[in-house]
């Protein structure tokens, strides 16, 4: 049995439900439905990471399968994406030429380092350091990729190359010097934006992407579009993902890939956590993020040595999964057959491509990532996070093409932000409120619970961060009203304690000893308690001066006034 379990741990797999006639032709539609959008987004994605456009295709192979064997959620659908496309050339830019050799030496580098840092968090059930990007660093930083995105493709959408390096009127005047490539280029991007925009909104169910590819391919083909100068995808190499080592690169590369690793990892397992929560919360079922982790990173590391780049799971893709009816994870596996029958058979027909129409592939999903309100939000919430999301947005495209400067940036102030939220705890004095417990005094206008007692509460954890406004707090109270003999000190809130939490306890009772004021202390919790008697510092309390819970402090300790 435990033999059992092991091989279940190891092998996430071995736990799919045995599947039906009817799961699996539920899981046979939803897997081709995806497959038929993910061949044409595969190369999509691929021309967005500067990579060769058949290294989109071995992405979307043995990574998927790999990601789904290993991961924790059924449907997610593995491969490529936007934005971790997006990273890879906003990493890869200052190193090399995109498409270059060198370049796909840094990418299957790159690959290899996000998902080995991903897997290494996952095996060591580190899921939640995930959660150091935040949600500010998260709109900041998905809104300004967005902009990036849909800059980067306008050249190509539009057909003028150099619409963002030249003069304004050199580039009219050059257009309008020999307008019929511009003309031609952009009749197919703009067309397909139309269509796929118009396929959602009227035909949601219908895979209006695998048809407009399949039309504007017709369509090239016809009119000659590639011999009239036109930019096609070209020849795509039929057969298998090449297995291949890494090639050797500088130490100096090894290095400005590291950081971008990081980061790419964290986005990425970011950008796939929404999925995963989405698909449980809809499907009503758990999932596991260290797990999910492990696959990811296997993915990637699949991704490296299949000669490909970084993938992630894709929300759109995971969706139309949901969408079409999928049951289990053998529905990645009929998408993946799509793919492979491609590979195998029908990669010329993917020559005639135009590249404006995979141009415009990538934009269209990213309107959805636009979330301006986004900000707004955040500003009513907390002005420190709106101007987290703020700076990481300026950062991001300030830093182009690092984009992971942005995100950097980010985790920076808030963890600064946070470090400097808890180093202004909450210390109040309190008394004993109508209903019996103890509550605010200055707010509820509260008399004290005797004469002679100040009753404070810390609603904060008591660390190096709060020890010193603790102290400080008490004995200027103290010192304010000669009248107190009797100090309680309500720690029901306080649910960790550290060494220095510890010794402002110790430095606190000499403090009030020296002043003639006696120290009580009332609702210990467990955790704090352990540290404490560990600690020794209980045994310099008598028993009579420490209180299990409030009402007991206020019931031995309140005298009539």
């Amino acid at each position: 049995m435990n033999s059992a379990f092991d091989i279940k741990r190891f092998f996430p797999f071995l736990r799919w439900p045995r599947p039906t006639l009817a799961t699996l032709k539920s899981d046979a539609w939803a897997g081709l439905s995806v497959g038929m959008v993910l061949i044409p987004q595969a190369v999509a994605y691929a021309t967005l990471a500067g990579m060769p456009a058949a290294t989109g295709l071995y992405a979307a192979l043995i990574p998927s399968l790999v990601g789904v064997l290993w991961g924790s959620s059924a449907l997610l659908a593995v491969g490529p994406a936007a934005l971790s496309s997006l990273l890879v050339f906003g990493s890869l830019s200052p190193l090399a030429v995109p498409a270059s050799g060198q370049w796909v030496a840094l990418a299957i580098w790159l690959s290899i380092y996000s998902g080995g840092i991903q897997f290494l968090l996952g095996a060591f059930r580190l899921g939640r350091l995930s959660n150091l990007v935040s949600q500010p660093v998260i709109v900041g930083f998905i809104n300004a990729a967005a902009i990036i995105i849909m800059m980067s493709q306008l050249p190509t959408l539009l057909g003028i190359a150099d619409i963002f390096n030249s003069h304004p009127l050199q580039v009219l005047e050059r257009v309008g010097a020999a307008p019929s490539h511009m003309l031609m280029t952009t009749a197919f991007g703009g067309g397909t934006l139309l269509l796929l925009v118009l396929g959602k909104r009227f035909f949601p169910r219908f895979p209006t992407i695998l048809f407009v590819t399949i039309l504007a391919t017709a369509l090239s083909w016809a009119f000659g579009y590639a011999a009239a100068g036109g930019e096609v995808v070209g020849d795509i190499a039929r057969g298998l993902p090449p297995l291949v080592l890494p090639s050797a690169i500088s130490f100096e590369q090894h290095r400005e890939l590291w950081s971008a690793g990081l980061v790419l990892a964290l986005i990425s397992f970011t950008e796939a956590m929404s999925s995963c929560r989405v698909l449980a919360r809809k499907r009503r079922e758990r999932w596991d993020e260290n797990q999910e982790l492990i696959g990811q990173g296997l993915a990637k590391v699949a991704s490296g040595f299949s000669g490909a780049f970084p993938v992630s799971g894709s929300f759109s893709r995971s969706a139309l999964n949901l969408y079409a009816g999928a049951t289990s994870a053998w529905a990645t596996l009929f998408t993946l057959i799509c793919v492979l029958v491609c590979l195998l058979f029908f990669t010329d027909m993917l020559y005639y491509v135009p590249r404006s129409v995979l141009a415009a592939l990538i934009i269209m999903p990213v309107f959805s990532l636009f979330d301006f309100g986004a900000f707004k939000r955040l500003f009513s919430i907390s002005r420190d996070d709106g101007a987290i999301a703020v700076v990481t947005f300026a950062v991001t495209i300030a830093a182009m093409p690092r984009l992971h400067w942005g995100v950097m940036v980010g985790i920076t102030l808030t963890m600064v932000s946070y470090l400097y939220r808890h180093m202004q705890p909450r210390i109040i004095e309190v008394s004993q409120h109508a209903d019996g417990t103890l509550r605010d005094r200055q707010r509820f206008h509260l008399p004290r619970l005797a004469d002679d007692m100040l009753v404070v509460r810390i609603d904060a954890a008591l660390n190096f961060l709060t020890g010193g406004v603790l102290d400080n707090f008490v004995v200027e109270q103290c010192s304010r009203d000669p009248q107190i003999r009797r100090l309680l000190l309500c720690v029901g809130s306080v649910n960790d304690i550290d060494a220095t939490g510890v010794d402002t306890l110790e430095s606190l009772q000499i403090t009030l000893k020296s002043m003639g004021i006696d120290l009580y202390v009332s609702a210990i919790k467990k955790q704090v308690w352990d540290v404490l008697e560990d600690a020794g510092w209980l045994r310099g309390l008598s028993p009579e001066h420490i209180f299990m819970t409030d009402r007991e402090a206020i019931a031995a300790l309140a005298t009539v006034r």
